[in-house]
């Protein structure tokens, strides 16, 4: 991709959305600095919940953007019934989440947002996960082993837990990562092109 000298921003400290992003052979820097605070109660509307996070990642970013720089950001959600289920609070709250997610699909949400000083896009991309029935014995192994305490809906999809407990997934595995690539791409492809 033709950056035309933009300089791309990666505002998150996921590892693995810097990992996806290095995939896409777009030169970045990845800058975490932010005042802005998520929380997303009293929110209804549950698809609406990740594109306010990531808006307001993008704009609580530490300073202002420069004319050149184009900044990411993003935001993940897993919706298990009318339950928006975010990053668990302790090991209690990961056992429950796992256990509301086994033997049953469910919808990831990520929204994306780039932005530059100037403009602003911010696209969601969902994905539905269907869990066989775990068993205590795995949630407990799984969590322990890999303590998925920053990762929404307490899992992640590349982990143990995706490779023993995912039976399908309708949508894109990426998105369940927590960065829609293809659409990143795409998007900032436009973006940059404007």
């Amino acid at each position: 991709m033709e950056l035309k000298g933009k300089r791309i921003i990666l505002g998150s400290a996921s590892p693995r959305r810097k990992e996806l992003l290095e995939g896409l052979d777009v030169d970045f820097t990845v800058d975490t600095g932010n005042t802005f605070r998520e929380n997303f109660h009293g929110i209804r509307a549950l698809h609406e919940i990740p594109v306010l996070m990531s808006e307001g990642k993008s704009y609580g970013f530490h300073r202002p953007l420069a004319e050149d720089e184009i900044l990411i950001t993003s935001d993940t959600i897993v919706i298990c019934g009318d339950e928006v289920l975010g990053k668990p609070e302790d090991r209690a709250d990961a056992v429950r989440m796992l256990g509301l997610l086994s033997d049953r699909e469910h919808e990831v949400v990520t929204a994306v947002t780039i932005r530059s000083l100037d403009a602003k896009d911010t696209f969601t991309d969902n994905t539905f996960v269907k869990f066989s029935r775990l068993t205590e014995e795995e949630i407990g192994y799984y969590i322990d082993r890999y303590r998925p305490y920053d990762k929404a809906g307490a899992y992640g999809v590349q982990e143990w837990i995706g490779y023993i407990g995912i039976e399908s997934i309708r949508g894109s595995f990426y998105t369940v990562m927590g960065f829609p690539v293809y659409g990143v791409y795409r998007h900032l492809k436009e973006f940059i092109d404007r």
